[in-house]
């Protein structure tokens, strides 16, 4: 717990350290705008912290639900919880039809497990536990505040690469102090998202794999959830999910990637928040209990 509490200060840090430095490089380095982009940054990482999770549900379209609703599905998480020795999180069903999942929240004790429409169709019982014990894993590692947060924040600097390309585009004034920065601003529109999806990445994968690992130690089998992958795997390709990229990080399985290919370098899994899908099926049956 406390190397993921470090993962978040150090993230918090990073994130808001990016949005000061875009700031002043849109305002030419000036005090003023340094001191604009640290009262934003602050604002917006304190702001991120208690609302990230619900940010996650909004994008996903996810309706949080009660055991009258869905009473097999939220009797399980329900069991799994139990057994993982966490308080019971609230539960949400997206009505995406591509089969996926994610947890969110600040803490296990404001956790939220999601699960799509798709997921809960498509999959066998003992292979929707298996998923669902991964994204317990992530509320008891504390994942959650850390992806939430971090997706947020991608957010926001996608937002202000938008605006400073616009700014790049129409800025005018009567004399370079009215006008700023407009090759800083075209650097911002360029640099800033690649910067934010590198600090998600840097932090994502490694989750994966532990908390795959987690799932299957909770249900004393890795199998469940290799079969459920390989389904995902497929069935994901098949049933595109509009999600924000900056919320795809969240996801068991990355809804916005394609099939892998059969062969030849695959140059997007260099820049890719999750571990390649065949290596984790690989690790959880070689696992042995």
């Amino acid at each position: 717990m406390f190397r993921n509490t470090a993962k978040t200060t150090v993230l918090l840090a990073a994130m808001g350290g990016l949005i000061v430095a875009i700031a002043a490089l849109l305002g030419g380095g000036s005090s003023g705008s340094i001191m604009i982009g640290a009262i934003f940054a602050f604002a917006f990482v304190g702001w991120s912290y208690w609302n990230s999770g619900n940010l996650a549900l909004r994008s996903a379209k996810a309706q949080v639900i009660t055991e009258a609703d869905h009473p097999e599905f939220y009797g399980m998480i329900r069991d799994l919880s139990q057994r993982a020795g966490l308080p019971m999180p609230r539960v949400a069903v997206s009505p995406s039809d591509q089969p996926n999942a994610f947890a969110t929240g600040r803490n296990p004790d404001n956790a939220v497990v999601c699960a799509t429409r798709g997921l809960l169709q498509s999959l066998t019982r003992e292979e929707i536990e298996g998923v669902m014990a991964h994204e317990l894993m992530h509320v008891r590692h504390r994942d959650i505040l850390i992806g939430s947060v971090a997706a947020a924040i991608a957010t926001a600097i996608s937002a202000v690469a938008q605006m400073a390309m616009f700014s790049a585009m129409f800025s005018g004034g009567r004399d370079d102090r009215e006008r700023g920065n407009p090759l800083g601003a075209l650097l911002v529109a360029l640099v800033a998202p690649m910067a934010a999806g590198l600090l998600q990445m840097a932090i994502s994968r490694s989750r994966e794999f532990e908390a795959d690992r987690g799932a299957a130690d909770l249900l004393r089998n890795g199998e469940p959830l290799a079969r459920a992958l390989e389904k995902i795997e497929v069935l994901a390709a098949q049933h595109p999910m509009q999600v924000a990229p900056a919320q795809a990080q969240a996801y068991i399985h990355n809804p916005l990637n394609e099939m892998p290919k059969k062969s030849g370098l695959d140059v997007s899994r260099l820049f890719s928040t999750h571990p390649a899908t065949a290596e984790r099926i690989r690790l959880l049956r070689e696992m042995t209990f």
